[in-house]
C-alpha cells in the first residue's frame, strides 16, 4: 500500500487548492489507460496472503510506532509514515469483527474499505459495518479534464471521490473535498 497520488498538483501556497496541472506519473489517467472507481469513505484494511488482517495506520514524525507495525512509505513533505498494524490492536477492531460476522462470502487476499456507523461519522450511511473490496468498487465513466472533473465531483457529493486503477497497479485519486474546499485556480 503506497500513498495514492492526487491526480492534479496542489498549490504550494495553499495545499487545499488544486492546480489544473497533472501530477507527474499520473498522465496515464488522461490518456485513458485506467479504470475509474468510487472512492469509499472508511478506513483501509488488508487481508494478506497468509490470511492475516491488517489496518492502515499513519504515524506522524517523532511518534512511536505501534507493536507489529509494518511501515510501507514515508511522505517526504509531511514526514508521516503509512503502513499496516495488526487489526486486533486497531481502534477499528470491533467494527472489523462485526463486518466479518455479517459477511455472506469468504474474503480473498487484497485491500478492502471498512465502512460503517462508527467510522468517520458514517458518511456512506450504512447500517452496522461492512467490507468493500477495492477491486470490486463501483466503476465510473468520468471526464478527465480538470474543469469537467470538478463539475462531475461537485455534482456527486455522495461520493468521497474517484480512484483510477492502471492495469500495472498504479493508482491516482481525486477527492470531492479537493474541489469543494477551494475555488478554481487557473494558471
Amino acid at each position: 500500500m503506497n500513498k495514492i497520488p492526487t491526480l492534479f498538483l496542489r498549490d504550494p501556497d495553499n495545499r487545499k487548492r488544486l492546480l489544473p496541472e497533472v501530477h507527474p506519473g499520473c498522465g496515464w489517467v488522461l490518456a485513458g489507460e485506467g479504470v475509474a472507481t468510487r472512492k469509499y469513505d472508511g478506513t483501509c484494511v488488508l487481508l494478506d496472503e497468509d490470511g492475516v488482517w491488517w489496518a492502515r495506520r499513519e504515524v506522524r514524525p517523532a511518534r512511536t510506532r505501534p507493536p507489529g507495525y509494518r511501515p510501507v512509505m514515508t511522505d517526504e513533505i509531511t514526514g508521516k509514515t503509512v503502513g499496516w498494524e495488526p487489526i486486533a490492536q486497531s481502534s477499528y477492531a470491533n467494527c472489523h469483527t462485526e463486518a466479518l460476522g455479517s459477511a455472506r462470502r469468504p474474503f480473498a487476499p487484497g485491500t478492502y474499505e471498512l465502512i460503517g456507523v462508527k467510522i468517520n461519522g458514517n458518511p456512506e450511511s450504512v447500517r452496522g459495518h461492512t467490507l468493500i473490496a477495492h477491486a470490486e468498487a463501483d466503476r465510473f465513466d468520468v471526464p478527465t479534464e480538470f474543469t469537467a472533473l470538478r463539475v462531475w465531483l461537485l455534482a456527486h457529493p455522495q461520493y468521497e471521490g474517484i480512484v483510477w486503477h492502471h492495469p500495472d497497479g498504479r493508482r491516482a485519486k481525486l477527492k470531492h473535498r479537493d474541489f469543494a474546499q477551494s475555488p478554481i485556480l487557473t494558471v
